[in-house]
């Protein structure tokens, strides 16, 4: 559903939602999220153009978040990157198509349930302090003990 620049971008915010302390290099929010460094730094600089993110440049440098992530939705990234493409007029242009089509109603509205789902959801509920050392979409260790089984 979303494109590779969108997955990427998510991935960025939700490792520097993760660490507002200092700002991330483009290596270290690569290495965390396993994308291309390359590819990153496109990512970033979008980010940084639709002002989710900010640049500090020099020795201490890197990125963090604009504001804190309890302020910045999912589908605020998603937006700054590429935005999910609702349907506001027949897609086939017909002009006696004053209105939606079944099909095509029944497609915007999934797209704008996904869109209030998004909204409804932070960069900070994406992080699980419990996890803080876990990659990215990393299971937290389970116990090894057999169920019913205490410590």
């Amino acid at each position: 559903m979303f494109s590779q620049t969108t997955e990427y971008a998510l991935r960025a915010t939700v490792i520097l939602a993760g660490t507002p302390e200092r700002p991330l290099t483009t290596a270290e929010i690569a290495a965390a999220t396993k994308v291309p460094a390359g590819y990153l730094s496109k990512v970033l600089q979008s980010l940084v153009k639709t002002g989710l993110v900010n640049a500090v440049r020099g020795l201490k440098g890197g990125y963090h978040l604009s504001r804190p992530a309890e302020e910045i939705s999912v589908l605020d990234v998603v937006n700054a990157v590429e935005p999910l493409g609702r349907i506001h007029q027949c897609p086939l242009g017909l002009p006696e198509h004053t209105h939606l089509c079944p099909l095509h109603q029944q497609i915007d509205d999934a797209i704008a349930t996904i869109e209030q789902q998004l909204a409804s959801k932070s960069l900070a509920e994406m992080i699980d302090p419990t996890r803080a050392n876990l990659p990215l979409c990393m299971n937290a260790p389970t116990s090894t003990l057999p169920p019913g089984a205490t410590e």
